[in-house]
């Protein structure tokens, strides 16, 4: 299964990576190769840098670069799970802990010409596979400095364990995705009428 990208924000697109439906696990970065092929479709990087690291970094230290990132993908589920609760709270040791994860990252910035003029953008500099696990911190620490924990939800969708951020301006999102466990909910509503 190929990840989804319904969570409105990366941090949550990559959260939803292991997912439950039906109460059956899957799991859509299992390999190395599986979480470049993510970061190119958050499009966090672009298929020419994943194919340049794929080749200088070899598939066992791309594999062992995405086991760790699926224990930071639970760490930090907890985590999400922990501060949308009480977003008040103290969490100076998991601060500490994404600092490290940042601290990772090498970034250079560069000006490039674009249709509207000239744009300066900040590059990631991958020196090593574990690099790649500062890219996802990135935008977990971002989540956490720019979001209302109260507007990230989990999807009411029957047997669906996906992530979202609501931002529909009545903040009365329901669904991951309207095409799909939305309208699983309106299928089972009207036959739920019909039979009664």
């Amino acid at each position: 299964m190929k990840p989804l990208f319904l969570g409105g924000q990366p941090a949550i697109d990559f959260l939803n990576t292991a997912l439950t439906p039906d109460g059956e696990a899957v799991e859509t970065i299992p390999d190395g190769r599986a979480f470049l092929e993510w970061f190119v479709a958050a499009e966090l990087i672009s298929e020419a840098e994943a194919a340049k690291l794929s080749r200088r970094f070899g598939a066992k230290a791309l594999d062992t670069a995405a086991a760790e990132a699926r224990k930071v993908r639970e760490w930090a589920r907890e985590w999400l799970a922990r501060w949308r609760v009480r977003p008040g709270a103290d969490y100076g040791d998991e601060i500490a802990a994404l600092n490290k994860l940042l601290a990772r990252e090498a970034s250079t910035h560069e000006l490039v010409a674009t249709k509207g003029g000239l744009k300066l953008e900040e590059r990631p500099q991958l020196e090593s596979p574990n690099a790649l696990i500062s890219l996802v911190a990135m935008q977990l620490a971002q989540l956490l400095a720019a979001e209302d924990p109260s507007l990230i939800r989990e999807c009411a969708g029957t047997g669906c364990t996906l992530t979202f951020i609501d931002r529909t301006k009545a903040h009365r999102r329901m669904f991951c995705s309207a095409a799909a466990c939305g309208n699983r909910a309106k299928v089972a509503a009207f036959r739920s009428r019909q039979r009664r």
